[in-house]
This record gives structure tokens, C-alpha cells and sequence, in this order.
């Protein structure tokens, strides 16, 4: 009996030393993880990369952000490198279904605030020295502050600030939009927290805000939102990492809804005739955590 008991013992053993050393041999290969920030005090920027006022006779609020996609994401060695010329890494669904070439918004990954965007395994992605990040917004889903007869209200506000987005139906908490095709950049659909009011609208064409300081050696095609920044040290990747490489987006909300006013109160009263004129995000500092 006691030369039984031994024997399995020494099984067990043998097959917790050899689990071990299977464990050791599979473990995870090292990923670029993306994530978002939102940023109400960060620099706001307008097309170049300059710092911006408010314009005379607008208004605008720093929204409370919940959600954000992008549909492209590209690391750029220098300001001289052409867009999609650089390290594409990621580009997502598009579909002919409404007429034109549109993001397929039914496909996109929608995320939150510290949240990974991405997770590419560092083998797939190009060995080099990387100063600019390149990364082509498509949704933001955020809080806002609106009045009516005197009274003020919060919201939730989606908009869409893709080159062109094929939708079916979206919602914001219970309120359903059917679109059934495409939408121009600027589309947009607001509704009342817990009260029974919901509509949408576009904002004007081309005007909404897309930043990119390397605009005179690389720019970007009217009617994008390829929103471009510089990492403070460039990223390298050199193929020998053992860990992760966590990328951070940091987003200025600063101001970035904006509207023209009718009534100069700071105040965003759409039933007088105020209208969304901007709706783009102020910036972009990209940096990284290895």
C-alpha cells in the first residue's frame, strides 16, 4: 500500500512540474494596446495644430465624454510621411450598402475612456522609429448642458464625425433613430436624460474641427477626421520586446461643442435657432507606457 501511495505521488508531481512547464512555454506574446482620453483642459487646437479661441459670436462647452471610435489608426515615422503611408495598423469595416463608400457603423468598436481600442501582437506591427500618431475619428457619445424657456437641461449627444457613415438604427437610452443610410460627416441625434424629447440634425459641411500640426508637409483629405499628434519621444519598436506597449490618445474636449448664437448667453438653446457649427475633437498628444 505504501509503495502505491508513493508512486502517486511522484505522478502528481511530475504532472504539476510539466503543467508548469507548458504554462511557461505558451505565455502571451507582447501586444500594442491602444487606449482614449478625454482631456477638457488640454490645449484646443483648430486645423494646423494652433491654438484657437472661440470665434466671435459663437459659444461652446467641454462635453462629458462616455464613448469614442475611430475607424483608421497609423503610426508615422516622420512629418514628411504621406497618410497610409506610414504603419497601418488598423482600418475598419466599410460598406456600400447606402450608395457611396461609408464606415460600417454597425461594425465599429465603440469604447470608453481607458478602455483598449486595440491589442495587436508586436510581431505583426513593423519594426521602426515612430513620431506621429495618425488615428481617424468616427463617433464620440458624450453629456451636454441645454436650455429651453429659461431652463437648463443635460443630454446626451451622439455625433458622428466620419468622412461618411453608413447607419441603420442607433439609439441613446431608449430613444431609437432610424437612418438607413449614409450620413455625412457632422450627422448628429440628442436626446434629454430622462425626459421625452429627441431629435437630430448635420452640422455644415466642413466644418468641423480636425487638427493636424504637419499639415504643410502631410495633409489630410477635405472631409476627414484624421486627427493627428506628436509623441513627446518617438515610439521605437525594434522587434526584441517582452512586454506590452500601452499607446494612451488623449483627446482635448476642451470647448469642442461648439454653436453659433443667437442669444449671447453661453448657454446652447437650440429651440431659438441655435445651431451646431463643430463638433470636432481640439487636439491629439499621444503618448506611451513600455
Amino acid at each position: 500500500m505504501k509503495k502505491l501511495v508513493v508512486l502517486f505521488t511522484l505522478i502528481v508531481g511530475a504532472f504539476a512540474f510539466f503543467s508548469c512547464e507548458d504554462s511557461d512555454d505558451v505565455s502571451e506574446e507582447p501586444h500594442l494596446i491602444v487606449k482614449f482620453q478625454f482631456d477638457s483642459n488640454q490645449v484646443r487646437l483648430n486645423n494646423l495644430g494652433q491654438p484657437a479661441a472661440i470665434p466671435s459670436g459663437h459659444a461652446a462647452q467641454s462635453p462629458d465624454f462616455s464613448k469614442i471610435s475611430a475607424h483608421y489608426f497609423e503610426l508615422a515615422p516622420t512629418a514628411y510621411t504621406q497618410l497610409t503611408e506610414g504603419t497601418v495598423l488598423y482600418h475598419a469595416d466599410e460598406t456600400t450598402q447606402g450608395g457611396s463608400v461609408a464606415i460600417d457603423f454597425s461594425k465599429a468598436v465603440v469604447v470608453g475612456e481607458g478602455e483598449a481600442f486595440l491589442k495587436i501582437p508586436l510581431s505583426q506591427v513593423a519594426q521602426g522609429n515612430y513620431e506621429y500618431v495618425r488615428v481617424s475619428l468616427s463617433y464620440q457619445e458624450y453629456n451636454i448642458s441645454i436650455r429651453n424657456n429659461g431652463a437648463d437641461y443635460q443630454g446626451k449627444l451622439a455625433s458622428f464625425v466620419g468622412y461618411n457613415n453608413y447607419i441603420t438604427t442607433h439609439s441613446i437610452g431608449n430613444n431609437s433613430f432610424p437612418v438607413n443610410g449614409n450620413r455625412l460627416q457632422g450627422y448628429w441625434a440628442f436626446a434629454l436624460n430622462n425626459l421625452p424629447y429627441a431629435t437630430s440634425g448635420q452640422a455644415p459641411a466642413g466644418a468641423t474641427t480636425v487638427p493636424n500640426p504637419i499639415a504643410s508637409t502631410s495633409p489630410i483629405p477635405s472631409g476627414s477626421c484624421v486627427v493627428t499628434g506628436k509623441f513627446a519621444q518617438n515610439l521605437v519598436i525594434n522587434g526584441n520586446e517582452t512586454r506590452d506597449i500601452v499607446v494612451t490618445l488623449s483627446l482635448s474636449t476642451n470647448n469642442s461643442f461648439e454653436w453659433q448664437e443667437v442669444t449671447s448667453d453661453g448657454k446652447y438653446e437650440p429651440s431659438i435657432g441655435e445651431n451646431v457649427v463643430d463638433m470636432g475633437l481640439r487636439g491629439l498628444i499621444p503618448s506611451f507606457v513600455k
